[in-house]
């Protein structure tokens, strides 16, 4: 039994979930930011000097891939409705078996992002007129997360399906993971390194690992997102680095030669 089991379906419920959390948590990490400077990976000017779209556009954009995903995802389950008419009601596995599943998704969904992100970095045709949208954004903020060209939500809601099949899980398990994946890329992006965030304590893939690709002698690096750093480790694209104190307040991310 969950909250919403009397008023939406697990599938309703796994498309607008994760643009409820999204919203909330970026724009709360927004609305915060600048008030956090001594927490900030990059000064409110630098932002300001480096990012060459306003963010109005980027709040724009974000909302239009979040219409675009949801129109697909109903588009979707359309199509596939007449299996659901004939199939069995879904049992909910234990909570341990749905934990193993969620760790499954995560590994697949890194996967998929790892391996076609770093596709659309070395194919110039597609970085020029596909990915440079999300690295207009050099310093990332929270609102921008998601701020990418509209045919990138082709390819992010292909790793969503394959790791929603691959790991067996059920539509409301779904539900966990997908806020969970939202949560994580707002927070890899937000610029923030916040004293006991969670994320930063469970992840060594944070909000400093993926500056460093944002940053434009790291973009060929640091491709892994949003959980872990396992591809880039093996694929020989990580770049390793040091948080340091920022003159002036804040930290700053710098980049270490690989090897050292």
């Amino acid at each position: 039994m969950v909250m919403w089991e009397e008023y939406v379906s697990d599938e309703t419920m796994g498309t607008i979930a994760p643009i409820i959390v999204y919203w909330i948590y970026a724009g709360v990490n927004q609305f915060l930011s600048p008030s956090l400077d001594k927490f900030r990976l990059h000064s409110l000017a630098e932002e300001r000097a480096k990012n060459v779209v306003p963010i109005i556009t980027v709040v724009k954009g974000v909302l239009l891939q979040q219409l675009l995903q949801i129109l697909i995802t109903q588009l979707g389950y359309f199509i596939t409705s007449y299996a659901e008419e004939t199939s069995r009601p879904t049992v909910q596995p234990s909570v341990p078996i749905q934990v193993l599943q969620i760790l499954i998704a995560m590994f697949i969904f890194d996967t998929c992002q790892y391996f076609v992100h770093r596709y659309m970095h070395h194919n110039k045709f597609l970085y020029r007129h596909v990915h440079s949208h999300h690295h207009r954004l050099v310093v990332p903020y929270a609102v921008g997360a998601l701020y990418n060209h509209p045919v990138e939500v082709i390819s992010d809601m292909l790793g969503g399906a394959a790791a929603f099949f691959g790991s067996g899980m059920t539509p409301r398990t779904s539900v966990w993971f997908f806020c969970l994946a939202t949560v994580k890329a707002v927070d890899d992006h937000c610029g923030l390194r916040l004293p006991g965030n969670l994320f930063h304590l469970l992840f060594k893939n944070d909000g400093a690992y993926h500056d460093v690709h944002h940053q434009v002698n790291g973009v060929k690096y640091n491709y892994s997102q949003p959980f872990f750093t396992f591809w880039d480790r093996v694929m020989g694209t990580y770049m390793p680095y040091n948080v340091v104190k920022r003159a002036g307040g804040g930290f700053e991310v710098r980049m270490m030669k690989k090897g050292s």
